[in-house]
């Protein structure tokens, strides 16, 4: 049985426009970033509504979610996607094996190793992306989910200068267009592939993805099929609570469901409890990582959640704020010492504790908002 899924067609056609038709002005064709916090809904939309109303707008749509299998390398993702999108159909692979010197290509690709595609290979993205846009006569979208992931390896990086030269050719009077459309789960960490001239997508448009709103909440209570029926009111207050994020609305739902002792009237207030306990859970666990980090891992972090996309890592001012933080947790001065390597050390374990994240040429964000929501909260970014 398939899931049942609640469909945004309204947004994904206004959506699918912006991306395929580039008003005068506009700096659509340069890229579309769509940010919204993790586990809100984004992927689904991008995967069930904006993908299919792109297709049916008579775009080719490509699409390569980073996040998916984290030990694969971003950029193998994103060439792999390509490859797949090529090997569809024979036209594709015919007048890429010759634009490579075959002359002649078996049917089914016997002689035309799709591995001939990609970063280094004998047919770059590129010239893959034109094959595909001259032999289909079509534009051709490319979906990167969770692209920020893109620039924590060098192949990640190689591939969004080698996506840059195909959306510049593409683009061109002589082809069909590319289009490149990414999500990401940090506004900070995507604003890093189009923030300055010396990345892939400067220039890209910046779009805050809706969050769900009443009509979803409206549609789950209709469909959530409880023994007692729930307020979409309540709900919905629940659900900004809590976040927006459905998985925890699901969750709750499962519980009373394998609740077999619980009255029917009881429904709504358990259900309250339940999505109010789990929000708390899991700021509740993030918390104890964060109160368990060492002084001078706790004053990086803090520094780093102050300071926001002008954190320096290892400038003087932040050297000193480091120390400011440490003192306002209370360790005595004698023994406040900040060092360039263990600011190193400090930002390494952050990494390995998924509380802060590192881009292949060294720039680091904090891993969610959340975490700078949480220390804001609890007085810790005061003063820095």
């Amino acid at each position: 049985m398939t899931e049942i899924v609640y469909h945004r067609p309204e947004l994904a056609a206004r959506l699918s426009k912006l991306i395929m038709q580039v008003a005068v002005g506009s700096s659509a064709s340069s890229g579309v970033f769509l940010a919204a916090p993790r586990r809100t809904g984004k992927s689904t939309f991008a995967r069930e509504d904006l993908r299919p109303a792109l297709e049916e707008a008579g775009a080719i749509v490509l699409y390569a979610d980073l996040w998916q299998d984290l030990t694969k390398d971003p950029g193998l993702v994103i060439v792999d996607a390509v490859r797949e999108a090529v090997g569809r159909n024979e036209g594709f692979i015919t007048r890429l094996a010759k634009s490579s010197g075959m002359d002649k290509v078996a049917v089914g690709g016997l002689s035309f190793s799709m591995d001939k595609i990609g970063l280094g290979k004998d047919i770059d993205l590129t010239s893959a992306l034109v094959a595909l846009s001259d032999e289909s006569q079509k534009l051709i979208v490319l979906m990167i989910d969770e692209a920020q992931h893109a620039i924590t390896t060098d192949a990640g990086v190689a591939a969004l200068f080698a996506l840059k030269a195909a959306r510049d050719e593409l683009n061109s009077s002589k082809h069909h267009g590319l289009r490149i459309v990414c999500t990401g789960s940090n506004r900070d960490k995507l604003a890093m592939l189009r923030n300055s001239k010396d990345q892939a997508f400067f220039g890209a448009s910046m779009v805050p993805f809706p969050t769900l709103d009443q009509s979803y909440i409206d549609w789950l209570c209709d469909n959530i099929d409880l023994p007692f029926p729930l307020d979409p009111v309540q709900v919905f207050q629940l659900f900004k609570e809590s976040g927006y994020r459905p998985e925890l609305l699901g969750a709750a739902a499962d519980a009373i469901r394998f609740d077999f002792s619980l009255a029917p009237e009881d429904v709504p207030d358990r259900f309250a409890e339940l999505v109010r306990a789990q929000a708390l859970e899991l700021n509740a666990n993030l918390k104890k990582v964060i109160h368990s980090l060492t002084p001078i891992q706790s004053a990086v972090l803090r520094v780093m959640s102050a300071m926001g996309e002008n954190y320096a890592p290892f400038e003087a001012p932040t050297m000193d704020l480091y120390a400011a933080a440490m003192k306002q947790a209370g360790i005595a001065e004698g023994d406040i010492k900040v060092e360039v390597p263990g600011v190193q050390q400090a930002l390494l374990a952050l990494q390995e504790k998924k509380l802060v994240w590192k881009a292949s040429r060294g720039v680091y964000a904090v891993d969610e908002h959340v975490i700078v929501d949480l220390l804001r909260a609890d007085g810790l970014l005061e003063g820095l």
